[in-house]
């Protein structure tokens, strides 16, 4: 009886282990990714930035495919808060009265854990 209660405990230990670490990126973290929307390095207020969890290469301009998103203040300022370690793909979409035109674009991050990355999303016409 004790050898078998030794494989359930240690089955039981190695399944909540794989619970833990199999944590993928998303929300229920300490890490931030913030930043400008800017297109040729002007701001672009009230943009809207989605994010990908999981991805560091574009996922394509459907916002469906996104996992959340935040719209930026009107100096074109984003924040995403409470990430986990791990990729992610920002998209941004907005409109450049400059231009007169609208402006999408993106790039990839890798957060590590407790990490406040600050990187700028690149759009253009």
């Amino acid at each position: 009886m004790k050898i078998k209660n030794t494989i359930y405990i240690l089955l039981l230990a190695v399944i909540s282990f794989s619970a833990v670490s199999c944590k993928k990126e998303g929300p229920g973290g300490k890490s931030s990714i913030s930043g400008v929307v800017e297109h040729h390095g002007a701001a672009i207020p009230n943009s809207v930035v989605y994010i990908k969890y999981g991805a560091t290469d574009f996922p394509g301009a459907a916002v469906s495919a996104y996992d959340a998103q935040v719209t930026a203040d009107a100096s074109g300022n984003y924040k995403f808060e409470g990430l986990r370690k791990g990729d992610y793909y920002l998209y941004g979409v907005g409109y450049d009265n400059a231009v007169v035109a609208p402006v999408t674009g993106g790039v990839g991050v890798r957060l590590r854990t407790n990490e406040d990355v600050n990187i700028d999303v690149p759009v253009t016409e």
